[in-house]
């Protein structure tokens, strides 16, 4: 194909149509301080071997995960990874394979697919599951429209704190929908019940909680679904995997639909993705579930065969009525979480599930004897926990980042949430790492 570029007269009149005078104007809200204003300089043409040199040195820039001890949290977490689940995704037939959107992807992957519906299913106790979403951020905003879509109401209440990034994600998606969000927080962060049951009308679409929440807490969901379906809303459940290894799953506290981060099953923390998000739903409302659907069938020898069913894109169904979305790339994340899932067992996310359990407890008893540390509320919490300090939390943080800790999140720079170090416990903490965090923490007591 020519590339032939666009006039001048032709560019101006493209952004006389848009309202706008210069190209300038559409980039007008991207600061000068991280604009290149000079010219961008090229390397000069390099070797293969040169090129491959050259990269080798930058690699050993990058830190190791290895190299730190994380307790660093809020939707991303630092758990265990067996060598099983990066043998599998390394296999060619699954690395190289096509985007799985597709009617004519192997049977492999569609397989891959419905055990993860399957798994996920079980996980969350619901009807039905996709496979799979972008992240669990977006997996939210989703659920918003589809809710929406379900009930055509545009107001929505988040009982409790949700996790900070995930609202400003759902804020971006729902852009130009009209969506209203309110919120129904006590002073601890955790839903305020009272406050939920005057904000919850006929007029709201969908009430969402996250369990745990932001903080780490849990919440009352059996009180909250209640109220929420009382007034004719959905129950819309944002969950840590991990958690349900121990605690309620959605499906028993009647969750309409359930979105989560699937990071923990399996996938590193890589910087910050690709992730997977979870997405699951009750077989009502299938009709309205976006993203991808492996069924299994017979073929015509009578044999099992996977196929991709109630496919919602609109290259496929009419465009008014298509739910298609961002989650393509999401195979190869969606396969890990598989392959996690299959080789831990119910028993073995319920072990994960109980070592992070009792290593956050046992870290925050132990920090809670330290002068001038204390915990945010003193409400039941899983794996999470925030902690107010006696100096700023960055000062903690760079103080042990000389030591080789990520001692937590900094909730300062979050809108909305309490200022503290929200700290994280995964499966993976010693004991002695553990205690290296307390005698940190120690050299700032008050």
């Amino acid at each position: 194909m020519n590339y032939v570029t666009n006039t001048d007269e032709q560019l101006k009149e493209m952004l006389q149509q848009i309202g706008v005078s210069k190209f300038e104007d559409l980039i007008d809200s991207i600061p000068q301080s991280i604009r290149i204003l000079d010219k961008f300089e090229l390397f000069p043409a390099l070797s293969e071997s040169e090129v491959v040199k050259l990269l080798y040195e930058y690699s050993k820039k990058n830190l190791s995960s290895n190299d730190y001890v994380n307790f660093m949290g809020l939707g991303a977490y630092d758990h265990f990874v067996p060598a099983l689940v990066n043998f599998i995704i390394d296999r060619p037939e699954f690395k190289t394979a096509y985007t799985p959107y597709q009617a004519e992807v192997s049977q492999g992957t569609l397989q891959a697919m419905y055990e993860f519906q399957s798994l996920i299913c079980d996980l969350t106790g619901m009807d039905v599951a996709n496979a799979s979403m972008l992240d669990g951020a977006s997996a939210l905003a989703e659920a918003l429209l589809m809710a929406n879509a379900q009930n055509r109401k545009t107001e929505f209440v988040f009982a409790g704190t949700i996790n900070p990034n995930y609202l400003t994600v759902c804020k971006t998606i729902t852009s130009g929908r009209n969506f209203t969000f309110d919120f129904a927080t006590s002073s601890d962060g955790t839903c305020d019940l009272d406050l939920l049951n005057r904000k919850v009308t006929e007029k709201t679409s969908a009430v969402i909680v996250q369990q745990p929440n932001a903080y780490g807490n849990l919440e009352e969901v059996d009180e909250i679904e209640k109220i929420a379906h009382s007034k004719g809303a959905l129950l819309i459940a944002v969950v840590d995997p991990i958690s349900l290894g121990i605690i309620k799953s959605p499906g028993e506290y009647n969750a309409d639909i359930v979105v989560g981060e699937g990071q923990p099953l399996g996938i590193p923390l890589s910087f910050g993705g690709p992730y997977l998000g979870i997405f699951a739903t009750k077989q009502e409302f299938i009709r309205k579930l976006p993203g991808r659907l492996s069924g299994m069938t017979l073929d015509a020898d009578g044999k099992r065969a996977f196929v991709l069913t109630l496919q919602t894109r609109e290259q496929q169904i009419k465009r008014e009525r298509a739910t298609s979305n961002i989650c393509t790339n999401q195979g190869l994340m969606m396969l890990a979480a598989t392959v996690y899932l299959s080789v831990m067992g119910k028993e073995g996310i319920k072990e994960v599930a109980e070592h992070c359990f009792r290593k956050a407890h046992y870290l925050a008893e132990q920090i809670k004897q330290i002068p001038g540390f204390r915990l945010y509320n003193d409400k039941p919490f899983f794996r999470e926990f925030l902690l107010i300090t006696p100096v700023s939390p960055k000062t903690i943080i760079d103080e042990g980042k000389k030591r080789n800790i990520l001692a937590g999140v900094d909730t300062t720079k979050f809108q909305g949430m309490q200022p503290g170090l929200l700290v994280s416990v995964t499966e993976k903490r010693t004991l002695n790492e553990l205690d290296n965090l307390i005698e940190l923490l120690k050299t700032f007591s008050s």
